[in-house]
């Protein structure tokens, strides 16, 4: 049976049962997307048989047609179908909170200025292998990208332009990099002859633009990197990147590059959505309670999604417009993760950063070890160089 035959509101486990399986997948999620969906399969269709093969395949592309954090939608629209409205709620902030309640006690560790020697080499040595994590996120999501385009030459060939406008503009113009997003998206959906939709995004990414200049610095500035984070981001965790890199340290001035790099690393090492570093630079920005509403702000479209939608998710995915906007916005997500790798390599400043980069990007793309693993020997690394007298950044 596929997502849309079976209603979704039929009530299959408690709120109790909800709440502790989908918190026990937020606090041992280690690894990203591939990890919370293989986690979410063994609960629902191997553990509980709460959904046959073939609905949650179904569920997992219409995830990735939506922007935002796919495997965070996964996880909110698979305790929908075993709870309902309820249950989207209550399993949703299980798979959240932990993530982000986490990110912020290493936030108050690591983002003090007074903090331990230890605990800034740690710092150092994780951010050195950040630029590694996200050339290694990119190259996960090439192969599938292409293959959706790989028998036309002309949608190649526009491909690999979405995927070099993505990087240029991360590198260069990271705070407007919504909007190049949009725009791939547009184009797309125009030249597969549905310029009706295209017409619709461009006069919605002009408002964008305008709401993106408001306030700038406060609590509207935070509300708006959120909303990007949460909202307007297509390709996987590492997107919210260069979204949020471009505001925080070279508009707003909330963080330093360095500290930018320690949030990018918090969120990596952490259980749970990849997202939930947004609850770092919200700190970073207002406290705690700036973290808090970041974290709230980003997630919030994640639950309206599915709580408004979930119903028709078997049309979105067989939806030719939805599909179209992602073969534009997707490749520009990519290739803007690869520039997100351009500026957070630029950020590192000590000669031994640089051959933890590499010797990290060694790790990861040829010797294929974990993203966890790798950060955490990298951390251990930067702690005892950083006893050992070297300079920190």
């Amino acid at each position: 049976m596929t997502v849309g035959a079976e209603q979704p509101a039929q009530k299959r486990a408690s709120l109790v049962t909800v709440a502790r399986e989908w918190a026990r997948i937020g606090v041992t999620g280690f690894g990203g997307p591939p990890a919370h969906i293989a986690l979410l399969r063994e609960l629902m269709v191997d553990r509980k048989a709460w959904m046959d093969a073939r609905s949650f395949q179904d569920a997992n592309a219409a995830c990735g047609l939506l922007p935002g954090p796919a495997s965070t939608q996964l996880a909110i629209f698979c305790a929908y179908r075993v709870g309902g409205p309820a249950g989207a709620i209550v399993g949703g902030l299980g798979f959240i909170v932990p993530a982000v309640v986490l990110i912020l006690l290493l936030s108050l560790l690591f983002l003090q200025h007074s903090s331990p020697l230890w605990v800034r080499g740690a710092g150092a040595g994780a951010s050195a292998a950040v630029a590694a994590v996200a050339v290694h996120a990119a190259r996960g999501l090439v192969r599938p990208s292409y293959e959706r385009v790989r028998e036309s030459h002309p949608r190649r060939v526009r491909w690999i332009a979405y995927l070099a406008a993505g990087t240029a503009a991360a590198a260069l113009i990271g705070p407007y990099l919504v909007l190049l997003l949009l725009a791939c998206a547009a184009i797309e959906l125009s030249l597969q002859r549905r310029p009706w939709v295209a017409a619709v995004v461009e006069p919605a990414s002009f408002g964008m633009l305008v709401l993106a200049v408001v306030a700038p610095g406060g609590i509207g500035a935070l509300v708006w990197t959120a909303f990007k984070v949460g909202a307007l981001s297509f390709g996987g965790g590492f997107v919210i990147i260069p979204l949020m890199q471009g505001d925080a340290v070279h508009v707003y001035h909330w963080m330093t590059n360095a500290e930018f790099l320690n949030a990018v690393a918090l969120g990596q090492i952490t259980p749970g959505p990849v997202v939930a570093t947004v609850a770092a630079v919200g700190y970073s920005a207002h406290g705690l309670t700036g973290g808090a509403l970041a974290a709230l702000v980003a997630f919030s479209p994640s639950f309206s999604f599915i709580l408004l939608g979930g119903r028709r998710f078997e049309r979105l995915r067989q939806n030719p417009n939805a599909r179209a906007f992602l073969d534009g916005a997707g490749p520009a997500a990519i290739g803007a993760i690869l520039g997100a790798a351009i500026t957070l390599a630029a950020a590192l400043h000590q000669a031994w950063q640089f051959g933890l980069l590499a010797a990290a990007t060694l790790a990861l793309l040829t010797l294929k070890r974990g993203v966890v693993q790798t950060l955490l020997i990298a951390a251990t690394i930067g702690v005892i160089v950083a006893l050992a007298g070297a300079p920190l950044p």
